[in-house]
């Protein structure tokens, strides 16, 4: 993907949207926000990963690669379409508009959704239901079988269940869907709801030119249906836990490095079917994003292997990995590859080699520019034309956030910032947020992305993640008068036009 034309955009993900529910979802809360993004003349729209939430509530750490994340269903739709009635709605709690109490609204709405489905079996006509399980039946069937033994397990991972469920013994499994029809018809439900409303939302965006930029994370859960159905393309022990996990060594982030956890791929495994799991994946997140910004794109070059024993990364080795032969075959797919290179971390010339190769657009840090030691390329006015430029990711303290502390406590960092942009970072801090997003905006990057965080100028406490922890992260949402804020939009569209990134109509 070659970015010809200079482009902005905002990066929020679903869950801080405002809305009445907890949570924001594909509702009006959407529409709301394509609002938003239309008066300040965005073409972007980038998300975090939209599955599933496992572990922590990291969207990284997902049940699935391919489901839908049911807690963003919209309750209004589902009252539109008769699974629900007003009265049911009426008796909302009310939850906090500022962060996301994942235990609350969980709660809520896995009963109110239950109450849905239960309506929803009585119809006679399923309103293309059969359908849908048909056309996703490759990835759906198993994803509602893992939910329902999950449930019945009290939650606990695959590697612990009965012996015959987690090793996929085909009775047991026929005998297991028998007794639990209902609860597997639940899970499919869920997700027929989510793919209808995300579907619905998506043509608005796309009749209005703005695209959806996707997260897809490099590695998938070990507690995953992907792992649980798939163990023959993942390195694990005769038990079903992992042999070596995945993760980076010490960097900015953590000085022991961090250790995620997550299961490597079996690559010989997967290259006898010509990486037919990866295609999959792409084509199906592809048909709901118009671009995907793969995490961890070094991992495609040579991954960090940390022994399953190992409580921290720093005991880790980096061991080849095949992405050129990968890339190949999507390309077979994708003449002009639709993806984002997050090439941030330990670059090494053959990860910028195979990135380069490929065509893909990589990622700079406006937040990582001023550091000592640094490359000429890093600096901002050394930007390459074909990157996507950011003020910082959901792993980065907000701009205003690291102003406060960063900038204004390393002395060379507030030095080069004067020297090289005249801002002075001991200034008020919300001037010094707009003057280093102006300085962002005119780089010769193809396209500018900033999170809603950082047009609002909020410190540390909007935080989306602090990376290495697990309390209290992906809670952020933005407040309702922030999107209809008049003066705010007006003062973005500024920086847009200025920087002559104005979105371009259908």
């Amino acid at each position: 993907m070659i970015l010809s034309e200079k482009k902005a955009g905002i990066l929020l993900h679903v869950t801080s949207l405002p809305s009445s529910y907890g949570i924001g979802d594909l509702g009006s809360a959407c529409e709301e926000w394509l609002n938003f993004l239309m008066k300040t003349e965005q073409q972007y729209w980038q998300i975090l990963p939209i599955h599933p939430v496992g572990f922590g509530e990291s969207p990284y750490q997902s049940f699935s690669a391919f489901a839908g994340e049911e807690l963003l269903l919209d309750p209004e739709w589902m009252r539109e379409k008769g699974y629900l009635t007003s009265r049911e709605l009426k008796n909302t709690p009310i939850f906090d508009d500022e962060v996301v109490d994942y235990q609350k609204v969980s709660e809520w709405k896995e009963k109110l959704f239950y109450q849905g489905f239960l309506r929803f079996r009585k119809e006679s006509a399923a309103n293309g239901f059969s359908q849908f399980c048909e056309q996703h039946k490759d990835w759906l069937d198993d994803y509602a079988l893992f939910r329902a033994i999950k449930n019945k397990e009290e939650e606990r991972p695959w590697h612990q269940w009965p012996e015959k469920l987690k090793k996929r013994d085909s009775q047991a499994i026929h005998q297991f869907s028998q007794e639990n029809e209902e609860l597997i018809q639940y899970y499919l439900f869920l997700q027929f709801c989510f793919f209808m409303q995300w579907q619905k939302m998506k043509k608005k965006y796309t009749e209005q030119n703005i695209k959806i930029v996707g997260d897809l994370p490099i590695f998938v859960a070990h507690d995953s249906a992907d792992v649980w159905a798939n163990s023959q393309l993942f390195d694990l022990k005769e038990d079903g836990t992992p042999r070596v996990v995945a993760g980076v060594p010490p960097d900015y982030f953590s000085v022991t490095g961090q250790r995620w956890g997550n299961p490597h791929y079996k690559w010989n495994e997967m290259k006898k079917n010509h990486y037919s799991w990866w295609s999959r994946r792409i084509e199906h997140l592809l048909t709901m994003v118009d671009i995907i910004r793969i995490d961890h794109f070094r991992g495609f070059e040579a991954y960090w292997e940390i022994p399953e024993e190992e409580i921290t990364a720093k005991n880790g080795r980096w061991i080849k990995a095949p992405g050129d032969e990968l890339f190949k075959e999507l390309k077979k797919q994708y003449s002009n590859l639709p993806l984002i290179a997050e090439d941030l971390g330990i670059i090494t010339p053959p990860v910028r080699a195979l990135k380069k190769k490929f065509g893909l657009p990589g990622m700079k840090i406006l937040q990582f520019s001023f550091y000592p030691g640094l490359k000429k390329r890093e600096r901002p006015y050394e930007y390459e034309k074909n990157t996507f430029a950011y003020s910082g990711t959901h792993d980065n303290d907000t701009l205003a956030g690291w102003i406060q502390t960063e900038a204004q406590e390393n002395k060379s960092i507030a030095l080069r910032i004067k020297k090289q942009h005249r801002i002075d970072v001991y200034d008020n801090v919300e001037k010094t947020c707009w003057d280093l997003l102006e300085v962002l905006f005119s780089t010769n990057a193809g396209a500018v992305i900033v999170p809603m965080q950082d047009y609002l100028c909020l410190g540390s406490e909007a935080r989306m993640n602090y990376p290495g922890t697990i309390a209290n992260n992906w809670r952020w949402r933005v407040k309702k008068e922030a999107i209809a804020d008049d003066v705010l939009a007006v003062k973005i569209k500024q920086l847009v036009t200025k920087s002559n990134r104005l979105r371009k109509r259908n």
